[in-house]
């Protein structure tokens, strides 16, 4: 991929609303699968995204022995689909990123019809490695 080429998180703000669900796989240390849906992924700044921790304990849990993760993101204007590949950081429970986050997730819960069923538990923060589209 050229540089011209290269992907920007900016011009991606479409699959980054939450309107489709994205597909995240981890794997533990001794390499066990996990796949699951989460509802948002954030846009933080040009090198970093957030997703939405809420009832996935078994992807936190591979996500804090092995940092790597891999997200499936469906743009809902064209239904591009873009893999990332995203590298743990750290998890915020309050400050600015988490406020838009749980402001965005009760916006997609009362769209659905399930106030009070998407709890944020915390906005984890992810480098982005790689975005390639698929």
């Amino acid at each position: 991929m050229t540089t011209e080429d290269k992907i920007h998180l900016e011009d991606m703000m479409p699959a980054l609303q939450g309107v489709i669900p994205t597909i995240v796989a981890t794997a533990s240390a001794d390499h066990t699968p996990n796949v699951t849906y989460i509802s948002q992924v954030y846009f933080v700044d040009a090198d970093h995204v957030a997703l939405s921790y809420q009832f996935f304990n078994k992807t936190i849990r591979n996500v804090r022995e092995n940092p790597m993760l891999t997200a499936i993101v469906t743009c809902p204007v064209h239904y591009d689909l873009y893999r990332f590949i995203l590298r743990y950081e750290e998890s915020q429970t309050d400050g600015e990123i988490f406020d838009a986050m749980e402001i965005q997730l009760e916006a997609l819960a009362t769209a659905q019809n399930k106030e009070g069923i998407f709890k944020l538990k915390a906005a984890d923060i992810y480098e982005v490695v790689s975005i390639e589209k698929i």
